[in-house]
C-alpha cells in the first residue's frame, strides 16, 4: 500500500487545540436512549421494506433536525430507493442456445434459474465473456476493458479474483462490493449489455449448485435479466472458443488480468425472464452541517436489522421473534445521532460533515450503494468516510480501525486519540470485519475510515440487546471519532486514495449474495 507523502495530514498545535476542545458532551445517557429507541418493540427489529424501518427513520430524521443539521431533499431528510419486498417466478421463464445448429433447451430448476432481482424481459443473440464483471479502478481491475458487450448477452463468473487470497489487490479475505450479484448487474448494464448468465467459478467452488430463488426482501428490479445457468453447459459454449472454462478462471487468479472475449458466431444465446416483483420505498437518512468550503467529511452508519429474522438469522430456529439489533447496528445509529447533536452545538467547521444513516446493509450494502450512486454532493469533495458498524461492545479497551495500516495519514493521528481515550486501536487491517457501508465509498475512490468493537455470541440473533451495549467505551471510541472528524474536518492537506485492505467478512458470504 503506498500514499503519497503530500497527502499526509500534519497535526499542527493549532489543530490539536480545535480537536482537544473535547466531545466530553457526548451524553451516555442519551446515546443509550437512542439505542432502546431503535431496539424497542414497535420497531420490531428494523426489517427492509417494513412500516418499522420507516419509524427508523422518521425517528433518526427528528433528531437530525433537532440536531441543526440542514436538509438537502426539498425540506425532507429522506432519501428513497426501492427494494423488493417480495418476488415471484412466473410461467414464462426459457433458456435455450444454439451451437454449430444445434439447439438445447435447458430445464429451469435443473440447469438454469432466474435470480429475484431480475427484470422480465427477453434477450436473443450473440454472448460475450466478462470474467467476473467487475469494474473496478480504484484496484485498478477491469473486466471491460476493450470489450464491446453493448446490444449482447454477458457471461459472469461468481464472487471475485483471488478470493481468500492475502495477495490480491483486492480485499483479500474479505469479499468487495464488486463480487455483490446486484452491483455486477448494475455494472453490466451500465455497459450496455441485455441480459446476464451468471455460472459458478467452479475453479475456486466445487459446487456447481444453482442458487434458489428467493422470495425475500432484496434488491428491487436490476433492469436487466439475470439468470443463473449451470457451468457443464457455459463450459462447452468455451470450449467452442477454444478455451478453457477452469483454465481461464486460474488464468485471472494468477494474473489478475481480465481474459475478456467475445463467443464465436456460432454460439446464439435465447432466453427470457419472468419475475414478478412488489417493490416498495426505503430510505437513507440525510443530514448535512455546512462548513466554510464546499469539502466535507461522511460518517455514516446503517440502521436497518433483520427484522424477525426470516432472511440472515443466526438462530433459524427463531424465526419469527424480534431480532433487535442492538449492536449491529443500533450502536453505529445512536453513534451517528450522537455526533450530530455534537458537531451541531459546536462552532462551524472548515469542512462540512455529511451525516448518512443507511437502509438495506443487510441486505447487500443497497442503501450506501444507492448513495454513492445518486450523491447529493460531488463525491471528488469527500475528504474521508467514517463508517460505524457495530461499535457497542468495546471489551478490554480494544477497537479495530479499518483503513489505517501503516503510511495511511490517518495513522499518526489515531496513534495519538487512542491513548487519550484510553482506547487500543488495532490498526493492522488484519482483523477488520469490511463487508460494509464503506466499501461502497472505497469502490468510488473516497478514503474510508472502518470503525469496528468485534464480532460475539449475539450476532445476528435475538440476543443482541440493548441491556449488552457497553456504554462507557462507546462513548470513548465516539469521542475519539469526535476529535478525528475535528481534526479531518480542517483543510491541512486532503488525503488520496489508496488500497486500503480489511481481510475478514463480517457478514457471511451467502448474507450478501455472493
Amino acid at each position: 500500500m503506498s500514499w503519497r507523502k503530500s497527502a499526509h495530514i500534519v497535526i499542527s498545535a493549532t489543530l490539536w487545540a480545535v480537536s482537544l476542545c473535547a466531545a466530553a458532551d457526548i451524553d451516555g445517557v442519551r446515546y443509550l436512549s437512542d439505542i432502546k429507541q431503535l431496539t424497542s418493540k414497535k420497531m420490531k427489529g428494523r426489517g427492509s421494506g417494513s412500516p418499522e424501518l420507516d419509524r427508523a427513520a422518521h425517528f433518526i430524521a427528528k433528531e437530525f433536525r433537532r440536531a441543526g443539521l440542514r436538509t438537502l431533499l426539498h425540506d425532507s431528510y429522506l432519501q428513497p430507493f426501492p427494494v423488493s419486498v417480495k418476488a415471484t417466478i412466473g410461467s414464462d421463464n426459457h433458456f435455450a442456445y444454439t451451437l454449430d445448429g444445434v439447439r438445447t433447451e435447458l430445464k429451469i430448476g435443473e440447469s438454469f434459474t432466474p435470480f429475484s432481482f431480475s427484470s422480465t424481459s427477453s434477450a436473443k443473440g450473440q454472448a460475450v465473456f466478462a470474467g467476473y464483471g467487475i469494474t473496478a479502478p480504484e484496484y485498478n481491475y477491469d473486466d471491460y476493458a476493450d470489450l464491446d458487450v453493448r446490444g449482447k448477452i454477458v457471461v459472469l463468473l461468481r464472487h471475485e479474483p483471488l478470493e481468500f487470497e492475502s495477495s490480491s489487490v483486492f480485499e483479500g479475505r474479505v469479499y468487495t462490493e464488486h463480487s455483490q450479484l446486484f452491483s455486477k448487474a448494475l455494472n453490466a448494464r451500465a455497459h450496455g449489455a441485455i441480459a446476464i448468465v451468471y455460472v459458478n467459478d467452479n475453479a475456486n467452488h466445487g459446487t456447481d449448485a444453482l442458487e434458489k430463488f428467493v422470495s425475500l426482501p432484496g434488491p428491487a428490479d436490476a433492469g436487466i435479466p439475470f439468470l443463473q445457468v449451470a457451468s457443464a453447459d457455459v463450459d462447452k459454449w468455451f470450449t467452442a472458443a477454444g478455451r478453457n472454462f477452469r483454465g481461464i478462471q486460474e488464468e485471472i487468479d494468477r494474473s489478475l488480468r481480465p481474459q475478456s472475449f467475445t463467443f464465436p458466431a456460432s454460439l446464439e444465446v435465447d432466453l427470457a425472464t419472468d419475475v414478478q416483483h412488489i417493490s416498495r420505498d426505503v430510505y437513507n437518512v440525510v443530514g448535512y452541517l455546512p462548513g466554510a468550503t464546499d469539502e466535507y467529511v461522511v460518517i455514516g452508519a446503517h440502521y436497518d436489522h433483520l427484522g424477525l429474522g426470516e432472511q440472515y438469522s443466526l438462530a433459524p430456529e427463531k424465526a419469527g421473534t424480534i431480532h433487535p439489533g442492538a449492536d449491529d447496528n443500533a450502536s453505529g445509529a445512536a453513534g451517528l445521532i450522537a455526533l450530530a447533536r455534537y458537531f451541531g452545538s459546536h462552532p462551524r467547521p472548515a469542512r462540512g460533515i455529511l451525516f448518512l444513516a443507511f437502509a438495506g446493509e443487510e441486505l447487500g450494502l443497497l442503501g450506501s450503494t444507492h448513495y454513492v450512486n445518486h450523491p447529493l454532493f460531488p463525491l471528488e469533495r469527500a475528504s474521508v468516510m467514517i463508517n460505524m458498524d457495530m461499535i457497542g461492545r468495546v471489551r478490554d479497551n480494544k477497537v479495530m480501525v479499518g483503513g489505517a495500516p501503516a503510511g495511511s495519514p490517518y495513522r499518526g493521528i489515531l496513534d495519538s486519540l487512542g491513548p487519550k481515550y484510553d482506547l487500543d486501536l488495532d490498526l493492522s487491517d488484519t482483523s477488520v470485519y469490511g463487508s460494509s457501508d464503506h466499501t461502497s465509498f472505497k469502490a468510488k475512490r473516497v478514503p474510508t475510515l472502518f470503525f469496528f468493537s468485534g464480532l460475539h455470541a449475539d450476532y445476528h440473533r435475538p440476543t443482541d440487546t440493548w441491556e449488552k451495549i457497553e456504554v462507557e467505551g462507546t462513548v470513548r471510541l465516539l469521542r475519539l471519532i469526535a476529535d478525528m472528524t475535528s481534526v479531518l474536518a480542517t483543510p491541512s492537506g486532503k488525503p488520496q486514495f489508496a488500497l486500503q485492505h480489511s481481510p475478514t467478512l463480517k457478514h457471511d458470504e451467502h448474507k450478501h449474495g455472493h
